[in-house]
């Protein structure tokens, strides 16, 4: 593998932000329009990953240095929350995806970028999906490795070309991350859920297959090799962002509806948002939607700063960038709590809000909004962790 870096120091506010938001403007009633489609189909439709693709969306988390946009944190918290606003389901998908087939382009050489990345700008490059929590086997072999194993939640995996999976290799002892062809793992149609129906989150398996040294990068990496400081910070955090903007659209979109049924209930007889609860209740709602945003816009505005005066986040930095991201999650699912007690039978009924409180009940479970992490946080930021470090979502006590 070339060592030839293409790398940039701070971060990048990219210029593209605005016209992005724009065309995203421009589609949405597509991605709204199709949601119900895809649930039934367990995908996103074609219609949809057209219009992604024609949008530019995907090149959100590609390094500029290969023809993406590179966003910031703050714009890629708000480009998610902009396309989950209009179907939690395509917001999940192209959060996961966007991510992966960023930092892969990001920690990966120039060997890979240009296999994988040919043409961004042209809108040619791969789409990569995959899991990275989870850990198969990897044995190492001449110019490269061979790894086995069985994955879980693929999510977008439906419109991707490659798969980014982690593997141990007990030979030396690192968790690793593989970028292969997606025809050469087994695909598992067993995503029979809740919520997120049509995030494709599906299973697959590989068995003894071979991936070149080029294609293969540490799990924990912050060793970047194409594009800017954002990436300087390894996986753990980069799903943070992405899990944010996730909430923080689907919050919103489930507090407008709220809005828009009171503004067809109200006069009736007896109608409940009528009613000096309902006001109050939806005003403390709209408080702790509003509150997780800037608090989410506050933590990350400090991030973006320490990342471009060249410096790796802290401790405490990164204790933080994990309980705000708890709390974004738990406040919209409060959110959702009350515009489903408020919406009444109108949420039980096959429609908006109905799909988006599932599909918010179906978010909340992800690993990074988890107790475990919440506990770690609280551990640290009481003092009864000072020397320990995150090294992905755990916190571990330095030797």
């Amino acid at each position: 593998m070339t060592t030839e870096l293409t790398t940039t120091p701070g971060i990048n506010v990219s210029d593209e932000f605005d016209a992005l938001l724009e065309r995203l403007d421009g589609i949405s009633h597509i991605l709204s329009d199709n949601a119900e489609k895809g649930e039934e189909l367990g995908q996103l439709t074609d219609e949809v990953a057209k219009a992604l693709h024609e949008a530019g969306a995907f090149r959100v988390g590609i390094p500029r240095s290969l023809g993406g946009y590179e966003f910031s944190p703050r714009q890629v918290i708000e480009t998610i929350a902009r396309i989950s606003y209009a179907d939690a389901s395509a917001g999940w998908a192209f959060m996961a995806l966007q991510m992966v087939t960023g930092t892969t382009a990001a920690y990966l050489g120039q060997e890979a970028a240009r296999d994988l990345y040919p043409d961004v700008a042209g809108g040619h490059h791969a789409l990569i999906a995959g899991q990275g929590t989870k850990l198969g086997k990897a044995v190492q072999v001449d110019g490269g490795y061979r790894i086995s194993g069985h994955w879980h939640f693929a999510s977008g995996i439906s419109l991707a070309s490659h798969i980014h999976t982690a593997a141990l290799c007990e030979e030396n002892g690192r968790a690793l991350v593989f970028t292969l062809p997606k025809d050469q793992a087994r695909l598992i149609d067993n995503w029979d859920v809740m919520g997120l129906r049509a995030t494709s989150s599906i299973d697959y398996t590989c068995d003894d297959v071979f991936v070149p040294d080029s294609h293969v990068h540490d799990v924990a990496t912050m060793d970047v090799r194409n594009g800017g400081a954002i990436y300087r910070m390894g996986l753990a955090n980069m799903s943070g962002i992405c899990h944010t903007g996730w909430a923080l659209g689907v919050g919103r979109r489930m507090l407008d509806e709220m809005k828009s049924l009171a503004e067809k209930k109200t006069g009736a007889p007896k109608s409940p948002v009528d009613t000096d609860q309902f006001h109050a209740e939806y005003a403390n709602a709209e408080s702790k939607l509003r509150s997780a945003h800037a608090w989410a816009m506050e933590v990350w505005a400090n991030n973006e700063a320490a990342l471009d005066r060249g410096e790796f986040l802290s401790t405490e930095q990164e204790t933080l960038t994990r309980l705000m991201l708890n709390n974004t999650t738990w406040s919209v699912q409060d959110v959702g709590q009350t515009v489903y007690k408020w919406a009444a039978t109108a949420a039980l009924r096959r429609g908006v809000l109905q799909r988006y409180f599932r599909d918010l009940h179906a978010g909340t479970q992800h690993i990074t909004s988890g107790p475990v992490v919440l506990q770690n946080c609280g551990k640290w930021l009481s003092g009864l962790a000072p020397d320990a470090q995150w090294v992905f979502l755990d916190l571990q006590e330095q030797e």
